[in-house]
């Protein structure tokens, strides 16, 4: 490995920290979140829905501008703009300004994760891609940890304002960083290409037989994330299971570093047995049964009931909470696939298209997630991500490609 490669790798992962801190935040703030907005909890599930909205949105052009001009430059440019829309959203005072926050956050945050997934993946072998692509993902996940307990008590100590304050700091010691550390990549354009003919090989590879499935997979696969961790978490232990907000956010915790620790136990599984198939689609069904055994164990649900009492302890979904966030994280060997299905100078648009997809559904979860929130609270909230990951999961099987050219 080239010397300063790892370091370059890490700091690039700074921004994945900053994105994962900055949409977590209303899992644990909801309530005051809402009081202060003047608006329910389902229509902040609403107005975070434009992160991954926007994000989806602006993903394509970034991967293009990943393979044209290179990962330091769209690094540096993606931090300016999410640490402008982690100060819009410090300074909100309605559901408007919150809107508008949230839109130049996911715009900002469209590549903090595909930035060092795209630099690795041009300077890595297979095999090693798949490590780093765990590593990178569990730095990122970091973020989380940030959102849980620390932003707690930060709450408690001073306002909700106070953490996305501290996410615009995040950016802002990013920023150099990224500047002194990263080496310039711009790769060489090809001779007389356009914007559209960029967006025609987009589209293309998005065709292929092995993105098409992984699209499909993602599409729930990050959503559960965002749904549980991100949103629902701290609605429902609050809410519903009667935890104050420290408590709460040391449940969180857990699953955050359960959530930091599985994507590099998923890249060592993958290099050592193989079964990208079974391990992607086995995972997310099993990730599928948590989500309905914490509902099943809240107030009325069905194993509360068969066990003739009023909920199961918070043990219980602290338990499921944390083998969630270990399970969940094989998500990230859909990068690997995707990688060995394109040449690595085409790896930003291909790796841009996929995960399009986890943001994409994302949007279109967290919006369900809140009109059924309205009909069956939390609990009913949470299922929609276990009903969509049953779906995806099923679709990526019966869409992988098979025989010489399929993955195994």
């Amino acid at each position: 490995m080239p010397p300063g490669l790892p370091l370059a790798i890490l700091v690039l992962c700074l921004g994945h920290v900053f994105s994962n801190a900055v949409r977590t935040i209303p899992a644990i703030a909801v309530d005051v979140l809402t009081r202060d907005l003047g608006i329910s909890a389902e229509a902040l599930a609403q107005i975070t829905g434009a992160f991954p909205l926007a994000f989806a949105a602006v993903m394509i052009p970034v991967g293009i501008a990943l393979d044209r001009f290179g990962v330091k430059r769209v690094s540096l440019g993606l931090l300016i703009v999410a640490g402008s829309g982690a100060v819009l959203g410090a300074v909100a005072t309605g559901p408007w300004s919150m809107l508008a926050a949230q839109v130049v956050l996911g715009a900002g945050c469209s590549g903090m994760l595909m930035c060092p997934i795209t630099f690795a993946a041009r300077r890595l072998s297979t095999g090693r891609f798949a490590v780093w692509s765990g590593l990178i993902q569990a730095v990122g996940n970091t973020g989380m940890l940030l959102s849980a307990s620390p932003l707690a008590l930060l709450v408690e100590a001073v306002d909700w304002r106070a953490g996305f304050w501290a996410c615009s700091a995040i950016a802002a010691l990013a920023v150099p960083a990224v500047l002194l550390l990263v080496p310039a990549d711009r790769p060489a354009a090809a001779p007389g290409r356009t914007l559209a003919a960029d967006l025609r090989e987009v589209a293309r590879m998005a065709t292929l037989p092995a993105v098409r499935a992984v699209m499909v997979f993602v599409f729930a696969s990050f959503a559960a994330v965002l749904g549980l961790r991100g949103l629902w978490g701290g609605p429902w232990l609050m809410e519903v299971k009667g935890l104050d907000r420290i408590a709460a956010g040391h449940v969180l915790l857990a699953c955050t570093v359960a959530l930091t620790v599985g994507p590099l136990l998923a890249g060592l599984v993958l290099r050592r047995i193989g079964h990208a198939t079974a391990l992607l689609a086995g995972s997310h069904l099993l990730c599928a049964g948590f989500i309905l055994l914490i509902v099943a164990g809240g107030p009325g649900g069905m194993l509360s009931r068969a066990l003739g009492v009023a909920m199961l302890p918070v043990a219980w979904d602290l338990a499921l909470l944390v083998a969630f966030g270990v399970i969940i994280s094989f998500q990230v060997l859909a990068f690997s696939i995707v990688r060995e299905a394109v040449p690595a100078e085409q790896a930003g648009r291909a790796l841009s298209a996929a995960n399009l997809f986890f943001f994409f559904g994302a949007a279109v979860f967290q919006g369900l997630s809140g009109a059924l929130a309205g009909w069956g609270g939390p609990a009913a909230a949470l299922a929609t991500f276990a009903v969509g990951l049953v779906v995806c999961s099923l679709g990526f099987l019966a869409l992988r490609p098979r025989g010489r050219a399929g993955f195994p």
